[in-house]
């Protein structure tokens, strides 16, 4: 077998405006069990230069004269094709997703259905009117609020965008914004979130190919000089960046970039449910469960929105064990309707301390009980404990007993620059007052444990735009009379 044939059974993990890779710049990734086998670029800095370069144009070229509407229709029109049945992205992703990114084929579909709704045409349209009521400011200057100015909001030259989770779908939300502000864009990936975006630029290149000449997906692996180099050298061409990641992602990309060039943070967050004592064993409670353990389950406990504490509150007709006893019943049923993913070493062992350390919490009086399922499936830690502890991987939640709700956001203050969602599950006349505790706590999102997992597209993504994020403005002032 000759070396091209061999180079074809392995699959790239990049799309760039570049021709055959130079010999030795392609580089094997060490892969787990059942996962495909895949590669990476390793390219020259002096060739990253020259793509930049060639995005710069092709932003110029095809990018900024677009209209809004043209570019959110063509956007859509590949969207939607992921929710197709009979479309061959979306079959491509469906297929792909169980060994890319490690999630059971039941949690395939969950993923694509949710995220893919988000990528029409009419929720695109509606992400772009919610933060630019009119949405010809993306193209050209329109009436400004006062008299006699007028306004232009325009992305960068070259936005590159470095996500580090492994949440699928987060990587194409994150190309699609690029698009839409008109700036040429550069992603890179989370090991678990490849596929997706290789599949994006797919379609956009079979719907829209002018468009794909502005856009680029590039892996490179953490840890190791080889990649360093390759952030490096995208960083030092950026004109705008934006991380998903931890404090060390975010701090290394800060360290790179350079002077004067704008970064857009999206670190790791902690979400939180908020379950009323009227909610305990009233007509509902089992939807309420239910809703729950999908919540806790999809993305297999890793996306930023996953409720890793639930706190439930006591005096009503359940206390907090009980609240743990069905809760663990929905969690073992959810198991069954969407099947747990792989899990690394790391994850499995540390949900197994996790557990050891409340089973001993436990037969010490403190009170801890835990439920869990077969193998590390899920987890149901009760934690009376007064401390809120650290986060949790996979399918673990901690139900955490208070006697009034009102007392919770006082308790998040330690998390506050962590907050993310907080799912409020009271009856409708307790719903305002507690939401207020909790905006005023820094919570960014309030909303219902049916609708945690799916944050709509025009949502402020931790408390801001996502697109107004991504754009600078311009001011033009209406020319004087010239005879004043």
């Amino acid at each position: 077998m000759g070396d091209e044939e061999r180079f074809l059974e392995r699959i790239p993990t990049w799309t760039l405006p570049a021709g055959d890779p130079t010999p030795g710049s392609v580089q094997p990734l060490q892969g787990e069990a059942g996962a495909p086998e895949l590669v990476w670029l390793k390219p020259d800095p002096r060739a990253i230069t020259t793509w930049a370069r060639e995005m710069r144009v092709a932003r110029e070229e095809v990018l900024l004269g677009r209209e809004t509407g043209e570019l959110v229709g063509a956007l859509g029109r590949v969207g939607e094709r992921f929710l197709d049945p009979s479309d061959a992205l979306r079959r491509a992703a469906l297929d792909g997703l169980p060994g890319w990114s490690g999630i059971s084929s039941q949690m395939a579909v969950a993923v694509v259905d949710g995220m893919a709704r988000d990528w029409t045409g009419p929720r695109l349209r509606g992400m772009v009117e919610n933060e630019f009521p009119d949405s010809r400011v993306l193209h050209s200057f329109v009436p400004g609020a006062q008299p006699g100015q007028s306004e232009r909001a325009l992305g960068d030259p070259l936005l590159v965008q470095i996500v580090s989770g492994s949440v699928p779908g987060v990587s194409a939300t994150a190309l699609l914004r690029g698009l839409l502000v008109r700036s040429a864009t550069v992603v890179k990936p989370g090991r678990g979130d490849l596929l997706l975006p290789l599949l994006w630029v797919r379609g956009i290149r079979e719907e829209e190919p002018a468009l794909a000449r502005a856009l680029g997906i590039h892996y490179w692996p953490g840890g190791t000089p080889a990649a360093a180099e390759v952030e490096r050298a995208w960083l030092e061409e950026a004109d705008r960046v934006v991380v998903y990641g931890g404090a060390g992602a975010v701090a290394a990309a800060r360290d790179r970039i350079r002077p004067g060039v704008p970064l857009v943070a999206y670190p790791h967050r902690i979400s939180v449910g908020l379950l009323g004592r009227e909610r305990g064993g009233a007509p509902g409670s089992d939807r309420l469960l239910r809703e729950a353990a999908r919540a806790l389950s999809l993305f297999d406990g890793r996306g930023c929105v996953t409720p890793q504490l639930l706190f439930v509150e006591e005096g009503g007709r359940w206390s907090g064990e009980e609240w743990g006893l069905h809760l663990a019943a929905a969690m073992e049923a959810e198991a069954a309707a969407l099947p747990p993913g792989r899990l690394s070493a790391d994850e499995a062992g540390r949900i197994q301390q996790i557990r050891g350390t409340a089973e001993l919490r436990g037969a010490a009086g403190k009170g801890d009980r835990v439920w869990k399922g077969e193998g590390t499936a899920w987890t149901v830690i009760l934690d009376p404990g007064e401390g809120l502890r650290g986060a949790c991987p996979g399918r673990v939640v901690r139900v955490v007993p208070v006697a009034d709700l009102a007392m919770v956001p006082r308790r998040l203050a330690e998390l506050a620059p962590h907050l993310q969602t907080a799912a409020l599950e009271v009856e409708e006349a307790r719903r305002p007052a507690l939401a207020e505790l909790l905006a005023r706590a820094g919570v960014p999102r309030i909303t219902t444990l049916a609708a945690t997992p799916w944050p709509p597209p025009w949502w402020h993504h931790d408390g801001e735009g996502p697109l107004r994020a991504l754009v600078r403005w311009t001011d033009l002032d209406e020319a004087p009379p010239p005879d004043r």
